[in-house]
């Protein structure tokens, strides 16, 4: 089973770049994020012409929204809000075959790294912190959380450690408080099991470069992680079953993220 993750700034805009990476990445799963539309504008009838039948739409009118699409039947279908706002930033489905899939879209929290001053880098501590909480609560089992969590937590998941310390993804209090959504749910990240640091991982690249993939100026915003008894299915193919698509970042109008993908053997 294949399940991918991809932040696709606009659904509707980038219909046809989601329908080619489908036809050519074979994903079981895929789950998108910032797909800016209301659940009824979601175009849902290109997936099933793709084949992909089975969709769960969290939507948004112009922000933020969260949409899964797959191959797989779903059980069960969840939306939760958090810190009180009506932002639609969370699905769960899951599967028929009794994993759990959360697809989650956290506030990019803005540019100024001071909650007393940003109200927006506020909300993003806030929403991490009720998301520990949430998941200490009750230890998810068979489960997988992925999404565009808008941190680059590790040293190399970004271009300049020393010169994103103060840079809005990479602080150590949003690093810190994502450690601690991570430990309350004994969630594995899969990249970094596969392929630990100081290798470099990148999954987003500014919109600001010319040539993003000369200057290679990136960050790892986009994770796939799975609770401990899905950590051997994850990782079981090893490099192969982890994968980056970074040549969507070079398509015509593309997203800044470049879908995530992995693969389970169950």
């Amino acid at each position: 089973m294949r399940l991918t993750s991809w932040n696709i700034n606009s659904v509707r805009l980038r219909l046809g770049q989601v329908e080619k990476f489908l036809q050519e990445s074979q994903t079981d799963v895929l789950c998108l994020q910032e797909i800016k539309c209301l659940n009824e504008q979601f175009p849902e009838k290109a997936f099933i012409k793709a084949g992909y039948p089975h969709i769960a739409v969290h939507g948004q009118k112009g922000y933020h929204g969260v949409a899964t699409i797959s191959k797989i039947p779903f059980a069960k279908i969840e939306r939760k809000q958090f810190c009180g706002k009506e932002d639609s930033r969370h699905i769960a489905v899951t599967l028929e075959n009794g994993i759990r899939v959360h697809n989650f879209y956290i506030p990019a929290g803005g540019d100024v790294p001071d909650p007393e001053e940003n109200d927006k880098f506020a909300h993003k501590l806030d929403l991490l912190d009720e998301l520990r909480d949430w998941f200490a609560e009750k230890a998810p089992k068979k489960s997988v959380m992925l999404g565009d969590l808008n941190i680059a937590p590790c040293e190399h998941d970004v271009w300049s450690h020393k010169q994103l310390l103060k840079v809005v993804s990479h602080t150590p209090i949003e690093v810190e408080k994502l450690a601690a959504v991570q430990k309350s749910g004994k969630w594995v990240d899969i990249a970094r099991e596969i392929m630990p640091e100081p290798e470099k991982l990148f999954s987003w690249w500014s919109y600001r470069a010319k040539d993003w993939r000369a200057s290679n100026r990136g960050r790892r915003l986009d994770h796939i992680w799975v609770t401990p008894d899905l950590k051997k299915a994850a990782t079981a193919k090893g490099r192969d079953g982890f994968r980056i698509h970074d040549h969507a970042r070079s398509w015509e109008r593309p997203s800044d993220h470049a879908p995530v993908s992995a693969d389970f053997v169950l």
